[in-house]
Parts: C-alpha cells; structure tokens; sequence
C-alpha cells in the first residue's frame, strides 16, 4: 500500500516516500566533502570519542564557534540512539559544497543526510540536515483475534516502558470506536504523574496536516488561489525573490526552496521571544532560495511558517483562531491547541530527552508556543476524532475516497506522536510519547503488523 509519511525529527523532517533498494557497498566521490562524509559516517558508528574528534577537527570554525561541540555531541547521542549504525544506501547528490546521501539505520529508520560545507577550500563542515524517508516495513503477523491482539500490545509497550524506551499512550480503533487504550510511564517525572489516556503530548509536526487542510479549506472558499505567490499576501517578505517566485502550491508540496528555521538563529534566540508567527521569520525568510521553486521535493519548517501567515492574511484572523474554529471544534477536539509553554495547562506531558544514560526535560529546545509548522498539543481520542471528520468531509471539501494507507508523524527531541489509518480494514493507530523518536513510531510499526486481518 502508498503511504504518506510526515515526521520532524530533532532539526527538520521529511515527507518523502520510501522504497530505496538495499546496497551492500556506496562508493562516496574522492572529493574534499565526499572523504569528510565518508569519515562522519565512520565516525558516527564507532562512538562519542570518534565522533567529538570528527566534530572538532571537521567542523568549520565559524560554525563551531556557534554551536559548540558539546551541543553537537548531545545530538549525536540523540541520534545514534534513535538510528542505531548507519549503512550508506546511496548517494543523492554531490558537489563541493554540498552532499546527500541515503542511509540506513540499524534500528530500521531510512534517514537522508545533507550536509553542507564552506563554500571554498578547506570546504569545513557546516552544519547536516536530516530527513526521515522511512522505516522497512516489519513483516504482517497477524493476531488471530483482538484479545490475543491487545495481549500482544499490551506486553510491547510495558516492556519497551520498562526499558525508559516508551512513555506515552496507545489507541487502536475499528470503525472508529478504540478497542485499546493504553497508558505507560510518567508523564511528569518530578512529580511522578503518571500519563492517562486522555494525557496531552506534543505532537510535533502532525500540526503541518492541520495547517495544509486549512489552507485547502481556503481554497475551496476562493480566498486563496494555489497559484498564489507569497508576495500577494506578505508583501514586505524579507526575500523579495521568494516573494515573487514562491506559490502557495510549492509550499504546501514542499518544493518551494525555502529553508528551516531550526539552525543557529533558533538556537542564539530566547524561546520566550518566539510567540507568534511573526517571530519565526527573522530565523530564516531573508535567506536565499535553496532551489528554483518546482524543481526540487524538500522538507521545509520554513514553508509552513509561512503558510500559516497567508492563513492570517487571507481569513483576518490569527493562525490559533482559525484552527481552533475551522479544525478543533468542527471535530469536537477539545483537548488540542497550542499552548504557551509557562501555562499551567492540566495533564499536559512534559517532554525528556536523552542526555547521555538519563532523560532530561525538552523546554529549553521548544519555542514559547507551537505554529503552523508544529509543537501543538493533543490527545490520542482528539486525533482520532480529526482522523474521523476528515475522512466524512466534515472538515471542509468532500468525504475522503483514498484507498491510500495515511501515515503521520512527528518527533523531535523529547517528543514523538504517529498516526495510522487504513481505509480497507478500517483500523487507526495513534501513539503519542514524551520521549525521543522514534518512540511512538516503532510501537506503530510494530502493532500494526500484528493487527488482525
């Protein structure tokens, strides 16, 4: 079955079908950037001593003066956590400044890594993207019932919570009614809360599927064209080029060129000044285009910061206002929204992330508030209900007739929500976790393999 695939995982994400075919041996071009890709990889597999020497003697001195290899050395374990090895798959694309390549991780994630160097001799290290493209599907085992189903379940996820690799909540549901619900860990550490069914997680970038069906919604209403430039609505774009170039189309088919806001400008920011949508600009929208718009698919946090202000433009309400009219309360998902991040809000999760052996809370890496692009919160039986109006058509155009497999998830660090509906069997997964990725995903995987048939 095809299947879409969204999912933000610690500087960007990617939406990006997988398929890839296995390879035993890539060769990397004999080039400056290709021996230093080779080597980060090398590197990455053999530890935290290998890998603080690539970073220090690799990195670009600019670039390190900025973000400290111990800032890198935390990502990396978050990393090497998450994938496990890395086996390079294939070669995407290289120059001298620039290489992508695809690779493996032994865990089971298919993860693309750009990296970016200086643009001249000695072509350092700047910074490396990273992209979800997928996971290798775990073969179907079906239970022979739902007990024997919810049995299976049960025991993965209390063992995975016994080994501090799972702190969330599962929901599985046929013809839209759960038939298991399930809470493990805490979801607040310090005080020893423990997370319910009806906790709230961060959902990460589940936020862009609310941000693109508003925009349809717009459409529909003839208040946008998808062939729209940015500039019709945002006519003071510190980018005049991107202004004039990019349409509401390439941004929403993340083919628009514009970059990330997760880099060095969001991590040099207090995250207190981050509040609205406004403030996200500044990080990155007076950078140039990446690529002509249309002739490249990249994952891009950037894009949907901007869609949601041609939301504001185009409806005369703020981006929260609109969703929560349009999306939250037509679906009856009242326990979804953005939230400041020093609201005392009841039973929200508060996220740990990996931090050597131990788990640490994830609020000095989250914005003041989520966007467009990500960081809200919701509950597993509010995103069933989004999963349920939307396919009935109640969230604006006609009852949804694919026959496709949908699959929607986001992560970042301390953080990890994944959606799966299947039209045929009627099933839907949703497991949200306050943990690293692919925490919620790899019980996805892992439980939907095991669904009755």
């Amino acid at each position: 079955m095809k299947k879409a695939r969204l999912s933000l995982f610690i500087l960007t994400a990617g939406l990006v079908s997988a398929g890839y075919a296995q390879q035993t041996s890539v060769p990397l071009p004999q080039t400056p950037s290709g021996r230093r890709v080779e080597a980060y990889l090398k590197a990455f597999n053999a530890g935290e001593s290998a890998m603080r020497e690539f970073m220090t003697e690799q990195t670009a001195k600019d670039s390190l003066q900025k973000v400290p290899v111990e800032v890198r050395l935390n990502r990396y374990r978050q990393m090497r956590d998450r994938l496990g090895a890395l086996d390079l798959r294939r070669v995407v694309e290289s120059r001298d400044d620039f290489v992508s390549v695809m690779v493996h991780g032994g865990k089971g994630p298919l993860v693309n890594l750009e990296f970016q160097f200086e643009p001249a001799e000695p072509f350092g290290l700047i910074g490396i993207r990273i992209t979800d493209v997928g996971e290798e599907d775990i073969p179907a085992n079906p239970k022979k019932d739902r007990a024997e189903f919810i049995a299976a379940a049960r025991e993965y996820a209390k063992k995975l919570a016994g080994a501090d690799e799972f702190s969330g909540v599962i929901l599985v549901a046929q013809n839209g009614a759960p038939f298991l619900e399930e809470a493990d860990g805490l979801a607040d550490r310090e005080k020893k809360i423990p997370n319910r069914v009806d906790t709230k997680f961060n959902i990460g970038s589940i936020n862009k599927s609310f941000t693109g069906l508003a925009v349809q919604q717009l459409i529909a209403q003839k208040r946008i064209s998808p062939d729209d430039p940015i500039k019709k609505f945002l006519p003071d774009y510190p980018n005049p080029d991107a202004a004039e170039k990019v349409t509401v189309r390439h941004l929403l088919d993340m083919t628009s060129g514009v970059g990330d806001f997760f880099g060095e400008r969001y991590q040099a920011t207090p995250k207190e000044k981050i509040r609205s949508l406004q403030d996200y600009l500044p990080l990155f929208a007076d950078q140039p285009l990446e690529f002509e718009p249309g002739t490249k698919n990249r994952y891009s946090n950037g894009g949907y910061i901007v869609l949601g202000l041609i939301i504001e433009k185009a409806s005369g309400v703020d981006y929260y206002t609109y969703i929560r009219d349009h999306l939250y309360k037509p679906a009856g998902m009242g326990d979804t929204d953005s939230f400041d991040r020093g609201a005392a809000i009841p039973n929200r999760a508060v996220g740990y992330t990996r931090d050597g052996s131990s788990r640490k809370p994830n609020d000095d890496s989250l914005p003041w508030k989520g966007s467009s692009a990500g960081g809200g919160y919701s509950t597993a039986r509010d995103l069933l209900k989004y999963i349920l109006a939307w396919k009935d058509g109640k969230l604006g155009g006609a009852e949804q007739k694919t026959r496709s497999e949908l699959m929607i998830a986001g992560g970042a660090p301390g953080l990890n929500a994944a959606l799966y509906w299947d039209p045929k069997s009627t099933y839907t997964i949703v497991v949200l976790a306050n943990y690293d990725p692919p925490a919620a995903e790899q019980v996805v995987r892992q439980i939907r393999s095991w669904l009755p048939r």
